[in-house]
């Protein structure tokens, strides 16, 4: 090996080196919360209140999400990954609709690494969306009638990301990993009732490589 590398241009020499990592990709489903705000949006002009009969509470963070990562291990221990969660429908926001994304990229540690099981600790940093829009239908007459969602605007945050999972193969390449995390993210409350979002998912993946 060394004396292929002392010879061989080092691009080629660097993917021959790492041939030994491994790579997982994975989709997951599962559910994060935040408790309301306690806040109140006027449904008739959008303005915030605090009582009154149009005055409609802002809702807990709840609901299904799904999500889409990836992990590279450039070690048996030590790798990196990137996530992705996301709410596929739109939650109810005080007469509104509300979606909530979260994003991560993680440094990835695994105490065990074994044939069957790997348990994970990851962390890293990544933003936080809520985007928001509102449905109106309109007719003509009555014969035509149509319904549309316009967007109102979004929130975009930091976030820090931290994150225990254990990995459970049910074939030598396919995956289940149960997994627990914290999204902080800084001024979250604009939007929900605190900066710490936990979330739980279950990830169903597939490891190429070595392991």
């Amino acid at each position: 090996m060394n004396r292929i590398c002392r010879y061989l241009p080092l691009l080629f020499c660097i993917p021959f080196a790492y041939a030994q990592s491994a790579l997982d990709v994975n989709v997951g489903f599962g559910t994060a919360h935040d408790k309301g705000s306690g806040a109140g949006i006027d449904s008739s002009t959008g303005a915030s209140c605090t009582t009154g009969v149009t005055c409609l509470q802002t809702p807990a963070l709840s609901g299904f999400f799904m999500g889409f990562g990836g992990t590279i291990m450039l070690t048996k221990r030590v790798g990196f990954s990137g996530e992705a969660s996301l709410q596929p429908r739109k939650q109810d926001y005080a007469g509104f609709q509300a979606r909530q994304i979260f994003y991560d990229v993680n440094g990835v540690f695994a105490p065990v690494n074994e044939k069957k099981v790997i348990v994970r600790l990851e962390g890293g940093v990544g933003g936080a969306t809520t985007s928001f829009s509102f449905t109106a239908s309109s007719c003509v007459g009555t014969a035509v009638c149509q319904t549309q969602s316009q967007a109102v605007g979004s929130s975009k945050h930091f976030q820090v990301h931290a994150g225990l999972g254990v990995q459970l193969y049910v074939t030598e390449h396919v995956f289940i990993r149960p997994q627990f995390d914290v999204h902080f993210v800084p001024n979250f409350t604009n939007q929900w009732g605190s900066n710490l979002a936990p979330s739980a998912m279950v990830w169903i993946g597939y490891s190429l490589g070595d392991r």
